[in-house]
């Protein structure tokens, strides 16, 4: 499997619509992946608060349009990372987007934990209630699952437990992180791997959104906690080869899930 993570850079100098233009084309480019993956809120900017409301969409929204026509263009699967959703009752969400390669809508997930302490997101945007898998193909047994976070959601364990429950083999996990704590995204973007013996696909955003500098540095991490491709600060695009079924074998020759006791499903 095929995998691309573009660290797209929220220019200042270009409107949402020019950026949309420009990012569509980019996954048009990656028509040899089988999966696109972009980073959150690269319309506007992880961290323009003030322009969250004005820049809100509903899901068939012209991101979503453009995105969807890209993805079908292309024939990839396409993670469009995330945008401001205006939803039910003008409630706001910070809402991932996943297409299928004929262009629909296939999943969406709207963010869980919002960052902020009361403040920025926390205080704009309502929460998702729900953990969201998507199988990326027509669910044959050698078709991964994958499981959907965003940016801040990478803190908590708890959540990618419930999707290691719900049988994932991958994580996709667009961001906007801060260059600030660019440490933490590394660190914790491995621990992830290693404790669910699954890959993650962290997709960043390079540039400055509104005064805040952005890390950069897409990884893509395997079952063992290895880096298998890591980018830069600036706008680039990773493109990995991934084996679906190390996931398998990784958890078959040290199956330390198995010996977990705590927070573990009841059978049914």
């Amino acid at each position: 499997m095929r995998a691309a993570l573009s660290q797209i850079a929220v220019r200042p100098d270009e409107t949402v619509a020019e950026r949309r233009a420009r990012v569509a084309g980019l996954v048009r480019e990656q028509h040899t992946a089988d999966l696109v993956v972009l980073p959150e809120l690269w319309t506007v900017g992880a961290f323009a608060f003030d322009e969250f409301r004005a820049h809100a969409e509903p899901l068939d929204g012209p991101t979503a349009q453009a995105m969807g026509a890209a993805a079908a263009e292309a024939r990839v699967w396409l993670h469009a990372g995330s945008i401001i959703e205006h939803g039910p009752g003008g409630t706001l969400y910070n809402t991932s987007l996943v297409f299928a390669p004929d262009g629909r809508l296939r999943r969406t997930y709207r963010k869980i934990h919002r960052f902020g302490f009361d403040r920025g997101e926390a205080a704009l945007l309502g929460r998702g209630e729900e953990t969201v898998t998507v199988t990326l193909g027509d669910g044959g047994p050698a078709e991964p699952t994958a499981g959907l976070a965003t940016c801040y959601d990478l803190r908590f364990p708890e959540q990618f437990r419930l999707l290691v429950d719900a049988g994932v083999q991958m994580f996709i996990v667009p961001a906007g992180w801060p260059a600030a704590r660019r440490a933490h995204w590394s660190l914790l973007a491995r621990a992830r791997a290693v404790e669910s013996q699954a890959y993650v696909l962290a997709c960043g955003t390079a540039g400055t959104h509104a005064g805040v500098e952005q890390a950069g540095h897409s990884v893509v991490v395997d079952p063992w906690g290895e880096v298998v491709a890591e980018a830069g600060a600036g706008e680039e695009t990773l493109v990995v080869d991934l084996d679906p079924a190390l996931v398998a074998k990784t958890r078959a020759e040290f199956p330390a899930l198995r010996d977990r006791v705590l927070g573990v499903p009841t059978p049914r």
